[in-house]
């Protein structure tokens, strides 16, 4: 049973930053890539950040590119989000999600995403 668990969401203020952590159990997660997505409250959920299974490619939504870092450990079976210079309209439920197999490079659309997390909630205050 494939479990993905993100942590390190709260409330912090404009300018701040957060790490985001995403710790995977019941698959060999340095086969899969990895991204982040989020969901603001009335809005889709957005494409954030991606990284490769060997962490040779990431991608970044244009939003987040320069702010934010993605990066995993294969060891510790987790993959990180950091996030700087935050804005109030970063405010939403981050999710990180595996790829389906045998995707390569750091996808950027949901549907090559096949487990999810539950959630964790970032609120930036202004």
């Amino acid at each position: 049973q494939v479990q993905l668990v993100e942590s390190g969401g709260g409330l912090v203020q404009a300018g701040g930053s957060l790490r985001l952590s995403c710790v995977a159990s019941g698959l060999t997660f340095s086969r899969y890539a990895m991204g982040w997505f989020r969901q603001a409250p009335g809005k889709e959920r957005e494409f954030v950040a991606a990284i490769g299974w060997n962490e040779d490619s990431t991608q970044y939504a244009e939003s987040v590119q320069g702010r934010f870092t993605i990066s995993r450990d294969n060891a510790r079976n987790t993959v990180y989000l950091q996030m700087n210079s935050l804005k109030p309209e970063d405010t939403a439920v981050y999710y990180c999600a595996s790829s389906r197999y045998g995707i390569p490079g750091a996808p950027t659309s949901s549907t090559s995403y096949y487990f999810w997390g539950q959630g964790t909630q970032v609120t930036v205050s202004s």
